[in-house]
């Protein structure tokens, strides 16, 4: 391949990569069918308490957002939001303590990393955010699959000092 080709090709990735920050090009009342046609298979796919369902679009263990699609009893889309936005998880932190493994999975969709607690035991779920300091979300659960709490921490891969060599 020619240089010239291979800048071409290159730019058309980079071009590509970039739309897929954006939200979805979803439209209120499509069905799941055409949700699926264009954001491809959920990573995750919710029970809603009031009888939908919340289909999950996480961008992968290391991705920033997650894009959650409801859909009501019909299968319609209702709406979609991007739940790793920094206002709402400020608002799911004060709300956490007491809710159960389903609920944070329904709320956040499922964590970048998951860690044992520590001492008191359960695990610990971590989310990448988009944030320009080096920060992730993390939820503790009990081994009861019961939020003690949740919060903005350190993320360790950017720890000069951590344990694991890695700048």
């Amino acid at each position: 391949m020619t240089h010239r080709m291979t800048l071409a090709a290159l730019m058309v990735a980079l071009l590509a990569g970039c739309t897929a920050f954006g939200p979805p090009p979803l439209v209120s009342g499509q069905s799941e069918a055409d949700v699926a046609r264009l954001m491809g298979p959920p990573t995750g796919r919710y029970t809603m308490p009031a009888g939908g369902t919340r289909l999950e679009y996480a961008t992968g263990p290391a991705g920033r957002q997650t894009w959650m699609v409801d859909l009501d009893s019909a299968a319609r889309v209702t709406g979609w939001h991007q739940a790793l936005e920094e206002p709402r998880l400020h608002a799911f932190q004060q709300r956490a303590p007491g809710l159960t493994r389903d609920e944070v999975l329904r709320t956040l969709g499922r964590p970048g990393e998951t860690r044992v607690a520590g001492w008191q035991g359960g695990l610990l779920w971590s989310y990448r955010y988009e944030t320009n300091d080096c920060l992730w979300y993390q939820v503790e659960l009990s081994d009861a699959g019961i939020a003690r709490g949740a919060g903005f921490g350190i993320d360790w891969t950017c720890d000069a000092s951590n344990d694991r060599g890695q700048p």
